[in-house]
């Protein structure tokens, strides 16, 4: 028997072992120009990738740790991701992923309600998830154009294009939500798409609009998760749309790649975009073909915080954006793009010449870019539960230049 496919325990704890060694002076990624006629075996690749691997990521877990739509993730995703890795289940066929599928049916289940949905299932991405709502619209409501924000990610302008559709962008309003009074007055044949957490800005659409055109799409990949919180009314009118997306990879803290697309009507959304085959006990749903078991590491999670464990993390992540948010408002030194409605903090030194020396100076990982309306701004994103907001705050305080 090849020993390589079979559990090698001392091998497992010395991965574990190198997760907690000090890998952060480590600069470069040394490895050879060609494939490796021998390999060097198991342990010593693990020895050899590791400086590289622990130390030159991206510390999503930091102190300072506040730029990105990206979170540190749980342990127990950690565990399930090494089991799922051992097992290489293929949710495309009931008998190569038993367990595995009954476990995305009822992490669904748990977590449609929430949006006034009754199913759907997991993709890699929101990207993907609004590919396959729009792909469902399309089907299922005969529509021939995408109607976006200004502010919607990029996927669904893309999605428009592979799908064949007309795409019109709807300007903001000085809040970075879509501009309601600009929309065409006739949707008879649109799929609408409500952004709830824009990428740049974290503005919410109004929800409200939803119902109002052939197929309603709210693409909730950042600001969903608040609806399993004390926030829950930011995105109320949510149950009217006809199709949700949802990033677990973002406020759900789970490893990538892991999002939800849900319909209000499932079975026949679901029927719009299967296909069956010869080799296929059951039809295939969605755009995916084969795909892994990454509903067991969102179910765990679910499992062992609750949905109060999961309101609890993403209610201090809005408490250090918003003391985030006071701190900017009150310097003078400083601007505010808007009120931080998702837990993104968007500003500005005044001074415009001392954008990029502001930037430079913030440690790395604590603060991004966007460009809004031609004007670049900074960013900060609360997706890291365990940031120290004090520390951020003064390392902000230390950037900025003297006061006039």
């Amino acid at each position: 028997m090849d020993k390589e496919f079979s559990v090698d325990s001392d091998g497992l704890r010395q991965a574990v072992d190198l997760m907690s060694r000090d890998f952060s002076n480590v600069e470069g990624l040394a490895l050879p120009t060609e494939l490796p006629q021998d390999g060097m075996g198991s342990t010593a690749a693990l020895n050899a990738l590791a400086p590289s691997i622990l130390g030159g990521a991206a510390r999503l877990g930091a102190a300072t740790s506040f730029a990105h739509m990206d979170p540190p993730t749980p342990w127990i995703t950690w565990a399930v991701t090494l089991w799922n890795a051992s097992l290489n289940q293929n949710l495309l066929h009931p008998a190569t992923a038993p367990v595995a599928r009954r476990m995305e049916q009822q992490v669904v289940a748990w977590l449609a309600p929430f949006f006034g949905m009754n199913g759907g299932h997991m993709t890699p991405g929101s990207t993907v998830a609004n590919l396959t709502a729009l792909w469902s619209a399309r089907e299922c409501a005969g529509v021939t154009e995408v109607i976006a924000s200004e502010g919607a990610h990029l996927s669904v302008a893309k999605a428009a294009h592979i799908l064949g559709l007309k795409y019109t962008s709807v300007p903001m309003d000085a809040n970075g939500s879509m501009d309601a009074a600009q929309l065409p007055t006739d949707l008879r044949k649109s799929a609408l798409v409500l952004t709830a957490g824009a990428t740049s800005t974290g503005a919410v659409d109004p929800i409200g609009l939803a119902g109002r055109a052939a197929w309603t799409h709210v693409d909730a990949a950042w600001a969903g998760p608040l609806r399993l919180s004390k926030y829950a009314d930011l995105l109320a009118g949510i149950d009217l749309a006809d199709s949700v997306s949802v990033s677990a990879h973002k406020w759900l803290f789970q490893p990538k790649e892991s999002a939800l697309v849900l319909f209000r009507n499932t079975d026949e959304a679901h029927a719009a975009v299967s296909f069956g085959g010869a080799y296929l006990a059951t039809p295939n749903v969605g755009v995916l073909g084969s795909h892994g078991a990454t509903a067991t590491s969102l179910l765990a999670t679910l499992l062992a915080w609750g949905r109060q464990g999961v309101a609890q993390r993403i209610e201090h992540c809005m408490d250090l954006a918003g003391s985030l948010r006071d701190f900017v408002t009150a310097d003078e030194r400083l601007e505010i793009y808007s009120e931080p409605q998702t837990g993104i903090v968007v500003w500005r030194p005044k001074k415009e010449t001392s954008f990029d020396q502001v930037l430079h100076k913030l440690p790395v990982g604590s603060t991004s870019t966007t460009s809004i309306a031609g004007r670049k701004w900074l960013r900060n994103v609360a997706a890291n539960p365990g940031a120290d907001i004090g520390l951020l705050i003064a390392t902000i305080q230390g950037a900025l230049p003297e006061r006039a």
